[in-house]
């Protein structure tokens, strides 16, 4: 697929506009600090693009707003009484040096422990960490995927887990394959539920257009409240870049 980008300035806000062999305009603004994304038709000229922008400033800079309102954590350094997350419930992280093997253990509703070797570094500490947010989130994935394929009369082929910086899932509607992020495992239940759910109507309906509220409406009443709860929710430190 040919994809084309540059950028262009509407109301004093950078947009990078990608153009490519698709049929719709699609707007985005992306955390942490509110980058304006524009996927447009190869066909669909700068004007129109303004345009559209130009319609949504109102809504961007209320989108802009929250992101720098979402509490962040600082940049973790995997060392006794920090905070860390899971499942949206805060723990306070006790290294311990031992000779065994690593492992995570929640110790209780407030402390999570990180069992590691006496020369385990800060880079390696957080590996072992988010390998076992990997396996936790992997476990609580399937029960949902089959109770909402069968809610909603889809089918997956298949479903993975991987860090994602401007998404928390993704459906590739052709491969019937979605994709969640590994963050969803430091949020609250009721967060990765309504992800899995949001994805898997992709398969009913591409675009995020009325049809797809409807779907969300009817299987998932309380989808907007859920999506709050993720959006006010902190979040991670990140190096990002786009």
């Amino acid at each position: 697929m040919s994809i084309k980008l540059r950028q262009i300035i509407v109301g004093g806000v950078a947009v990078q506009v990608f153009r490519k062999g698709i049929k719709n305009l699609h707007l985005g603004v992306y955390p942490p600090h509110g980058r304006v994304r524009v996927a447009a038709p190869l066909r669909v000229s700068d004007d129109a693009v303004r345009l559209a922008v130009i319609g949504k400033l109102g809504w961007i800079k209320r989108q802009r707003v929250r992101f720098e309102a979402q509490p962040r954590q600082s940049a973790r350094e995997m060392v006794s009484g920090e905070s860390h997350y899971f499942l949206g419930r805060r723990y306070r992280l006790r290294v311990i040096e031992h000779d065994g093997s690593a492992r995570v253990v929640l110790c209780s509703q407030t402390r999570l422990e990180l069992h590691v070797r006496p020369d385990t570094n800060a880079r390696q500490r957080e590996r072992i960490l988010h390998q076992w947010y990997r396996r936790q989130i992997k476990l609580l994935i399937p029960p949902l995927i089959e109770k909402w394929q069968a809610v909603l009369g889809v089918a997956v082929a298949d479903w993975g887990v991987k860090k994602m910086k401007t998404k928390w899932g993704a459906c590739n509607i052709e491969a019937r394959r979605i994709w969640l992020n590994l963050e969803l495992a430091k949020k609250s239940p009721q967060c990765l539920e309504y992800i899995i759910v949001h994805e898997l109507a992709h398969l009913l309906e591409r675009n995020h257009n009325d049809h797809f509220a409807a779907v969300m409406d009817k299987h998932l009443p309380h989808w907007q409240a859920s999506r709050a709860v993720l959006n006010s929710e902190p979040l991670s430190h990140e190096s990002w870049r786009y």
